[in-house]
């Protein structure tokens, strides 16, 4: 179980002792759950770190359990290391990246035919740096290293529907299928496309796909005709998989008319693929191309699979960003540093072992499908869902979480805050006995949904809000299951990267707000953009602000204890009178308020005629039959103003009828912010509502 931490009065003295996360330390004694004691003076940080009560603490049981405890201790007998505190293993992590990520992939085990000597070439430079430019690998080799009749994917849809699939059921459809993908003439460096739902087909597709050396990438069959093609348009895919359609919220979707519209405009495509999902025998018949995937590969006999053993950076996935100010950059990321990458989060950070039970929620439109699908570097069992996480009065994925036994449950912030809204308690309801982590992402897990996890939900886990994202396939801040939670922050910096927030000079800022940048390479940065001769669209979407480090484009602050709090996206960062106020610092109060459902913040240009200014503008969802009067509105600011400060508080606060969103539940400021000013919003395919954004143009409300 997990133990409070102790509380000692500011300002009291204590013996000459230094409290600080630790990992791997030989004196046993705690003052803190999370915490142990290091011989090295320093009384005020002392008073600090204990002072402030933890909202949960590892056991020291856990600490010893954990992976990163086992791969600390490792590394400090291979390298013959002196430290042994945690700001030190993070400090090492960073400043000797040669020797971290040799240790990840001695620890993680990587599957290569040749791994080579060179750990790093060039790595003061950023972009430029190369990571084991003599290796050669499979990516797909190394997730399916394991063959035996424990669960690699467990599938469930909102009917409630399931089905298992075994790593040795596994391996031997993802051999029959790359046999099938070389018979169409598949080489290495090929694209390969799927619009798939969520399900083990997708999984098998990439996989096979991969074990050839194609490039894989796909989207969710919500995507629109257009949204599709000035997505895989740009690749110029070989083969393209599709399912039959796909159920969301009680309702079956066809995917096949589109599909036929799709195919005809991808003048690339030798070959559309149909996975039966919704029939047993879809009609193909209006595709000249297609084969249902039974009879494509009914030819070949499950067997050894062939892996072509390519270099460290040879392109794995293409992703795309969300797009909705131009067309989807095509982010392109290798196989080696995503592998790397991969095998720390999963091993270090998220301390997943063999035989776990791990789930999140997503489609695969989004990194986290690629990262929920990564799981199998863990040799984890991977938990599948597809359909509306609301089913069952938003129960279904606790039901879910209870009958396959999670241990980790991966979700969004606005999950979180909806079952709250709901009044769910899942804790009331459901065991979770199995679950010892909660992962949160895709936008700034708020204070009062830890307070509602652990209140609600579960006490004894650790919920780790995590943020980086499609660019990194990884994280800047990280889940980490040997340091305490701390209410509104991520847990810490994620090993291996050398983050840290800086000013506008390039200062680097420790207890306040500024830009989140990484100052040293690392293996997972984009091999590059799809179509971007010279790398200059990459370079200006990282580097053009400060040479040789990665501007991320997050409004962030690194705290004393090493925390991060995250307030938002900087190109959506409110700038009233030139005071800079991150959108999550205004969402953290206004969700507050019960009446209150969603709202987005945006910046106006003020006066319209000759802007000089901004001034903040908050448009509010609220809960159904509600009316915005003047109570609620004065209720709303004095909530802002009391928690935040008065540049904070919205000058117009206007009702709406929907938020637009993403696919993936992000709220769309810069497409809001556009609309209000006139500007066009061209490329709506990534949104779930694009209707909606026709409401922000010429509101009478903001003309005054």
């Amino acid at each position: 179980m997990a133990e409070p931490a102790a509380k000692i009065a500011p300002g009291k003295k204590i013996a000459i002792l230094k409290i600080v996360p630790g990992i791997a330390l030989p004196i046993p004694s705690r003052l803190a759950a999370g915490y142990y004691i290091s011989i090295n003076p320093d009384f005020d940080r002392v008073v600090q770190a204990m002072s402030e009560q933890a909202m949960w603490a590892p056991s020291q049981a856990l600490i010893e359990q954990a992976n990163v405890t086992a791969f600390a201790r490792k590394a400090i007998r291979r390298w013959k290391l002196k430290f042994n505190t945690y700001p030190e293993f993070y400090d090492w992590s960073t400043d000797c990246p040669e020797q971290f990520w040799e240790s990840v992939w001695e620890y993680g085990g990587v599957v290569a035919s040749k791994k080579g000597r060179r750990v790093l070439v060039e790595g003061d430079r950023m972009p430029g740096a190369k990571w084991f430019p003599d290796a050669r690998l499979n990516f797909a080799e190394n997730m399916l290293r394991r063959r035996d009749a424990t669960d690699a994917f467990v599938f469930w849809d909102e009917t409630g529907y399931r089905r298992r699939i075994s790593y040795a059921q596994l391996h031997a459809e993802v051999s029959r299928v790359a046999q099938a993908m070389r018979a169409e003439g598949l080489v290495a460096g090929d694209r390969v496309a799927a619009f798939m739902p969520n399900m083990p087909e997708t999984a098998v597709l990439a996989l096979a796909a991969i074990s050839i050396g194609a490039v894989w990438s796909c989207c969710s069959p919500d995507f629109g005709t257009d949204g599709v093609l000035d997505r895989f348009g740009q690749t110029e895919p070989k083969l393209l998989f599709t399912a039959d359609g796909y159920l969301y919220n009680g309702k079956v979707h066809d995917s096949l008319t589109r599909v036929r519209e799709i195919a005809a405009k991808l003048p690339s495509v030798r070959r559309v693929v149909v996975v039966p999902h919704m029939s047993d025998a879809p009609d193909v018949s209006g595709i000249g191309i297609a084969r249902r995937y039974a009879d494509w590969i009914a030819p070949y006999a499950a067997g050894e699979i062939e892996y072509a053993q390519l270099p460290f950076d040879h392109p794995l996935y293409i992703l795309f960003t969300s797009g909705t100010t131009g067309k989807p950059k095509c982010i392109v990321h290798g196989a080696g540093g995503t592998l790397l990458q991969s095998l720390k989060t999963y091993k270090l950070q998220f301390d997943v072992r063999p035989l776990d039970r791990f789930f999140y929620y997503t489609t695969c439109n989004w990194v986290m499908w690629n990262l929920l699908f990564q799981g199998l570097l863990a040799e984890a069992s991977i938990m599948l869902y597809d359909g509306s996480p609301f089913m069952r009065d938003a129960a279904i994925l606790f039901d879910f979480c209870d009958a396959e036994r999670f241990t980790q449950f991966g979700t969004s912030a606005k999950f979180i805050d909806a079952i709250a809204k709901r009044g769910l308690k899942p804790g009331k309801t459901h065991s979770l006995a199995s679950m010892r982590t909660i992962i949160s992402t895709g936008s700034p897990l708020v204070p009062e949904s830890y307070d509602y996890v652990y209140r609600e939900i579960k006490r004894d886990l650790c919920l780790s809000s995590i943020s980086g994202g499609t660019d990194i396939m990884g994280c800047f801040a990280d889940a980490n299951p040997i340091l305490p939670v701390y209410r509104g922050e991520l847990q810490c910096r994620s090993l291996g990267m050398k983050v840290e927030v800086w000013d506008e000079d390039a200062r680097a800022l420790v207890g306040q707000k500024g830009e989140l940048v990484c100052t040293r390479p690392f293996p997972s940065m984009p091999v590059g953009f799809w179509n971007d001769p010279g790398g200059r669209r990459y370079h200006d979407a990282y580097f053009a602000r400060w040479h040789n480090v990665w501007c991320h484009g997050d409004y962030c602050e690194l705290t004393e204890r090493g925390t991060m709090i995250v307030y938002g996206r900087s190109d959506a960062t409110l700038n009233p009178g030139g005071v800079r106020i991150g959108t999550a610092e205004i969402y953290g109060q206004v969700e507050k308020i019960h009446e209150v459902e969603e709202a987005v913040a945006i910046g106006q240009l003020w006066p319209p005629d000759l802007p000089s200014d901004t001034r903040v503008v908050l448009f509010v969802k609220l809960r159904a039959g509600l009316t915005l009067d003047a109570a609620l509105e004065d209720r709303i600011r004095r909530q802002i103003r009391s928690n935040t400060t008065p540049r904070h508080v919205p000058a117009r606060i206007v009702q709406v009828p929907d938020i637009p969103r993403t696919k993936n539940g992000k709220v769309v400021e810069l497409a809001v912010k556009a609309m209000v000013h006139g500007m066009a919003v061209t490329h709506t395919d990534a949104l779930a509502n694009p209707e909606v954004l026709q409401l922000f143009r010429d509101m009478p409300e903001l003309a005054v």
